[in-house]
């Protein structure tokens, strides 16, 4: 009994049906796209994570600046009375999301004005985002003696 195949064609019609075979298998897949797809994802949840420091972080020095107006525009005081009040609320807030603090006041005639700046806690290591707030307010005239 002779087979109707030739010796030559039936090697090429295996392979081929093996490489068809190998093209629709698809085990593998899954492994390959989660290791992709982790490190991603990771990023992104990191990167949500320093955002929401970042916006903690400008809350916190626009508090600070606040309070530090407030108590510097008030009658009988001055600039360096604002300026640690607003280092005393601070460090009451906490100073470590709000890092490399420095805190200026000005005062005149006519207005108050505290600046605060940092940078943001950074949770990668990488970058550092920066912080400002600035907050201006009228300055309490002085009393007047009246005669």
């Amino acid at each position: 009994m002779t087979s109707c195949r030739s010796p030559e064609i039936a090697p090429s019609a295996v392979r081929r049906r093996r490489l068809g075979a190998l093209r629709r298998d698809e085990r593998g897949a899954v492994a390959a796209e989660l290791v992709i797809a982790t490190p991603l994802l990771l990023l992104l949840i990191m990167g949500v994570i320093q955002f929401a420091l970042w916006q903690h972080a400008e809350h916190i020095a626009s508090a600070v600046a606040q309070q530090g107006v407030a108590v510097g525009r008030l009658q009988g005081e001055t600039a360096t009375a604002g300026q640690s009040e607003a280092q005393s609320v601070l460090d009451e807030l906490g100073s470590t999301v709000l890092v490399g603090s420095n805190i200026t006041a000005t005062r005149t005639n006519v207005t108050t004005t505290v600046t605060v700046t940092g940078h943001a806690e950074s949770i990668v290591g990488l970058f550092s985002l920066p912080v400002k707030a600035v907050a201006t307010g009228p300055t309490e005239p002085a009393a007047v003696a009246i005669p």
